[in-house]
């Protein structure tokens, strides 16, 4: 399990299940228990002002009691899981809204005003998810080959610092190949950190990392988060997470015509099949272009035939 998914099943005890449940015995919980709070989670939250949960939010409690009252069951505490009974909510699919060329450029373009315009920038071109980025070093980068090797992610993790973990499967490993444009600018981004690490002189930490701050140090969430907020009003192309840049590579490349499968190997996907169920609805066009592109390759003869 990740460290952050860890410290987020944390949190979900420490904040929900325990203000909740904590002072009902293990043996007298009953689903009807369960299936109040999560109706009540559903309709007034926790209490704090922020109002009611989301299904998804309410959805992932239940998926972390359930999983704690299974371990009981099997530790023979319990009989049977009492969630098994629970009717928990069913999350809404998100359906994503590709970014048109035109908004992926102008984030680009806006980021370079700024400290974290590479790391936009491989984040569109790569497809690689912000952990990967952070953890990125240049052992694990050939310019030379044009490839860069997805070999470990950082996260920030509150009361650990920062945790520097393999990807969780072993398709995560991977090897994603760089564009010649890609290539070039982390040659100038290089050049640009060793530029900065002469300025630090003895302040700069050498933690071979691709992206850092002034000092050699891993970028702070917070600080890319920040800056993110700024890039989006300069572009002024609205409300876009940083995950999104993930998901701009993923349809930009399926709608170049790039095979899926590629796709799903530079995302690191665990099948192909996940990459198409992300993606395949947001780009309603591939079927039409596949059903014309049969009739290209069949004669105007065997096209009568059928």
């Amino acid at each position: 399990m990740a460290p952050s998914t860890a410290s987020h099943y944390q949190r979900i005890v420490r904040r929900v299940l325990v203000p909740a449940l904590g002072s009902v015995e293990l043996t007298a919980l009953r689903p009807q228990q369960i299936q109040a709070l999560y109706s009540r989670l559903l309709r007034e939250g926790r209490h704090d002002g922020s109002g009611g949960l989301s299904k998804r939010s309410v959805l992932r409690i239940h998926q972390v009691l359930h999983a704690a009252l299974h371990h009981a069951v099997r530790w023979q505490l319990l009989a049977r899981n009492p969630a098994d009974a629970v009717q928990a909510p069913r999350a809404e699919r998100r359906e994503l809204s590709p970014l048109p060329p035109v908004a992926v450029s102008a984030l680009m373009a806006a980021a370079d005003a700024t400290p974290i315009g590479s790391l936009v920038r491989m984040a569109i071109l790569t497809g690689m998810r912000r952990g990967e980025l952070l953890g990125l070093r240049w052992r694990d980068v050939d310019l030379a080959a044009g490839v860069a090797h997805v070999q470990q992610t950082a996260q920030r993790i509150s009361g650990r610092g920062w945790v520097y973990r393999q990807p969780k499967t072993r398709l995560s490993r991977r090897a994603v190949a760089l564009s010649p444009a890609t290539v070039g600018m982390l040659s100038g981004h290089r050049k640009a950190q060793l530029e900065a690490r002469l300025l630090a002189g003895s302040a700069w930490q050498d933690l071979d990392l691709v992206f850092t701050s002034a000092f050699g140090t891993p970028l702070e969430p917070g600080t890319v988060a920040r800056t993110w907020r700024r890039v989006l009003a300069a572009a002024g192309v609205g409300h876009v997470r940083w995950h999104d840049l993930r998901h701009a590579h993923a349809t930009l490349m399926l709608a170049s015509g790039v095979h899926p499968k590629v796709v799903s190997e530079r995302l690191g996907h665990a099948s192909v099949g996940i990459t198409l169920d992300t993606y395949s609805h947001v780009l309603p066009g591939l079927q039409a272009t596949a059903a014309a592109q049969l009739d290209v390759l069949l004669s105007p003869a065997e096209a009568e035939a059928i």
